[in-house]
């Protein structure tokens, strides 16, 4: 889950551990906590925009680090039978 803005999380109420990934406004890696407990908090990052909350264990299966850049895009609602898949923009250009 991308959670932007933000620069500090909590893990009250959730039933097991998360990575967080905590980025700049240039999707670039700020600071990882991995396997966060639940009941804990991450004090408040200096520069972060968001944070990229995923399943324990992701990070370390990634080799994700500090200083690494990610590519954060939207993703697709699935499309019924038949249907034309969306149009994906050309890089370096955007949707209107």
């Amino acid at each position: 889950m991308w959670i932007a803005p933000c620069r500090g999380i909590h893990t009250c109420f959730l039933s097991g551990p998360i990575d967080a990934v905590f980025l700049d406004r240039e999707h670039r890696v700020l600071r990882v906590r991995e396997r966060l407990a639940p009941w804990r908090a991450v004090p408040l990052v200096r520069g972060a925009h968001g944070v990229l909350e995923l399943p324990a264990g992701t990070v370390a299966g990634v080799g994700l680090r500090s200083g690494d850049r990610l590519l954060i895009g939207a993703v697709a609602a699935p499309q019924a039978a038949g249907e034309e898949p969306p149009a994906v923009p050309e890089q370096g250009s955007s949707i209107p």
